[in-house]
């Protein structure tokens, strides 16, 4: 009877997968996600938000994603709040613009919303198609150097300087020591195929943080999950809703946007799940799964919710349908129990799994046409300009402009999509006003 009713909502059978193959798969891919539960807290308690209420908002909208992507997309893909977008949040919306980590979560939550529109209205392929692939690429890479900077300064190992801005830290500190180590750990052993590396990588160097005396200990391993949260419905969306934060929701959307859609078919792809034209059969789903985690996520306590590429190692095991999913959900919601050992995870830890996850990141760069200047120099453009700018709306701002110039100055006007053009003028206006 329990296969009988598996059978009927996951279709197993017809993806020639097993009861037994999908919770392997979620295992899979849950030990390989599950960093996340550490860094996402960490880094937006740099924002002044409580870890305890962060961390409880992380396993939940994540653990609601994947729930949502199984049963109604019926997808092998897990969902937890993105990185990138979290750094964004805490250092260029919250620290860098000043504004109150509740009006970031109302940006945050709008930019849920307007994404859970496009997801339901035919113009989603349109939108998708807009931004050239060259752009895609270079936004992403952009976002992995501002995290490889971003746990560089945390660390210690570079700091700031009033002459040259930056110049290398204090390398003689233990922490930047187990953060070297770490982070070689973890590039060392993912070569290797070994799963969950980063996951364990953080416990270890915690680990040894508390035996050393580098970090208070915990207070326990289990507890029972927080009732009272700090962030639960705390975010101010009248206030997201100011003319200065327009373009913050616009970042979060576009990256968002643009992100699953392309995990969602480069993991789909992986599993063979595209239909004959390779095209997501069930795309508005799956972006549906996406953006009301996103929506769940605001109104909880964290920033942006999305598909995880990292799901391809449950992909990879055999993961076929959303039961896949269901698992990985089902084990972010036993996290919960674990929150007194994850609020002691000191923040050199999650430096390394911040580093690496950049590194991986910047080789988005590799797919871009370098024999096409008009594409690849815009590019370099955008990569370049979010970690110089500390912040992925300027960046992207700046590339869209460097973009439509180069085009107008080849005469390759024709390669300008409308919407390229429209926001060419939005950004114009926008840095003018700023400036």
């Amino acid at each position: 009877m329990k296969t009988d009713f598996l059978e009927s909502v996951f279709s197993l059978n017809g993806r020639q997968t097993t009861i037994r193959r999908e919770l392997l798969a979620g295992l899979s891919t849950f030990v390989t996600i599950s960093y996340i539960l550490f860094v996402n807290p960490s880094i937006l308690a740099g924002a002044g938000m409580d870890f305890s209420s962060v961390y409880v908002a992380t396993c939940v909208a994540a653990a609601f994603g994947c729930l949502v992507m199984g049963l109604y997309a019926n997808y092998p893909i897990a969902l937890a709040p993105g990185m990138g977008l979290n750094v964004y949040f805490a250092s260029s919306v919250v620290i860098g613009m000043g504004v109150g980590w509740q009006v970031a979560l109302g940006a945050v939550f709008c930019s849920g919303v307007l994404f859970l529109l496009i997801s339901i209205l035919p113009i989603r392929e349109w939108i998708i198609n807009s931004i050239p692939a060259s752009q895609k690429l270079s936004i992403a890479a952009g976002i992995g150097i501002f995290l490889i900077f971003i746990a560089l300064q945390s660390s210690g190992i570079v700091d700031h300087h009033p002459t040259t801005l930056v110049a290398i830290g204090d390398l003689a500190q233990w922490t930047v020591l187990l953060v070297a180590i770490g982070f070689a750990v973890i590039v060392g052993l993912e070569r290797r195929g070994i799963p969950g590396v980063i996951f364990l990588t953080i416990l270890a160097l915690a680990v040894v943080g508390w035996i050393s005396g580098l970090a208070e200990t915990p207070e326990g391993v289990f507890g029972v999950p927080l009732m009272e949260s700090k962030t639960f419905l705390e975010l101010d969306v009248i206030g997201a809703l100011e003319l200065g934060i327009l373009v913050v929701i616009f970042s979060f959307l576009m990256v968002d946007l643009f992100d699953t859609s392309g995990t969602l078919i480069a993991l789909l792809r992986e599993g063979g799940l595209l239909d004959e034209e390779g095209k997501v059969q069930s795309l508005s789903r799956a972006l549906l799964a996406d953006s009301s985690a996103t929506v769940v996520g605001a109104l909880l306590g964290t920033s942006t919710t999305t598909s995880y590429i990292e799901s391809g190692a449950g992909i990879r095991v055999g993961g076929r349908t959303g039961l896949t999913a269901v698992t990985v959900g089902i084990l972010l919601l036993l996290m919960l129990f674990f929150a007194p050992l994850a609020g002691a995870i000191p923040g050199y830890a999650v430096a390394p799994a911040i580093l690496f996850v950049g590194c991986i990141m910047i080789q988005s760069l590799r797919t871009i046409n370098w024999e096409e200047a008009t594409e690849a120099i815009p590019a370099i453009v955008t990569a370049v300009a979010i970690p110089l700018t500390f912040s992925i709306a300027t960046g992207i701002g700046i590339g869209v402009i460097t973009y439509v110039l180069i085009k107008l100055v080849a005469i390759r006007a024709k390669d300008i999509h409308p919407a390229m053009a429209f926001l060419f003028f939005l950004f114009v206006i926008k840095f003018l006003l700023d400036a």
